[in-house]
């Protein structure tokens, strides 16, 4: 399955106003393959907090979706800015604003998304977010075709200073730049 089918068959396109309504690849009578993916169940869970910095838990892991898709719910403070511009070689994000509202740069735009809003960021276009206002953001960024749930697991759940990883230090610079370069990673110059 493409990522314009899984788009379409998931109706992520339709609710972002693309398409009027989901269109359905194949009937569940006429289909005879196997299912791609299984279904799965995230139980609700109390908001995310983002303990004065940002935070972020997954969801959905790439894993459970054979690769199609994951997602991470994110907490940012408010007055708070995200990571350095930058762009991905193979992963388009899709970001959906639980609250707040996030102010986005795509390319030389900037744009904000309230609460309740969408925004789609194709792949090879530089970007970069941040919460401009004075209350908390939350929102749910969307993966496909990359497990790019384990990036961020990485950076925000293993190289730590309870880790032995300081900010600033050679060994987490190094540790980062494997990271954007296995997973396709940019930065302008």
């Amino acid at each position: 399955m493409n990522r314009f089918e899984f788009l379409t068959n998931t109706g992520l396109l339709a609710a972002m106003g693309i398409l009027p309504e989901p269109v359905l690849a194949q009937s569940a009578e006429t289909k005879t393959d196997p299912p791609l993916l299984k279904p799965v169940l995230v139980p609700a869970q109390k908001p995310l907090d983002h303990n004065g910095g940002m935070a972020i838990r997954t969801h959905i892991r790439s894993s459970m979706t054979n690769g199609l898709y994951s997602n991470v719910e994110c907490a940012v403070a408010p007055k708070l800015m995200g990571p350095p511009p930058h762009y991905h070689k193979e992963l388009d994000e899709l970001m959906y604003v639980i609250e707040g509202e996030a102010t986005v740069l795509v390319g030389k735009d900037i744009v904000t998304i309230k609460a309740g809003g969408w925004h789609l960021r194709p792949r090879m276009i530089n970007h970069t977010f941040w919460n401009a206002s004075e209350q908390s953001l939350r929102f749910i960024d969307m993966y496909f075709n990359q497990p790019f749930e384990e990036y961020l697991e990485r950076i925000f759940h293993q190289l730590t200073v309870e880790n032995g990883y300081q900010d600033g230090t050679d060994k987490k610079f190094q540790e980062i730049n494997k990271l954007n370069e296995k997973f396709g990673v940019g930065f302008e110059p």
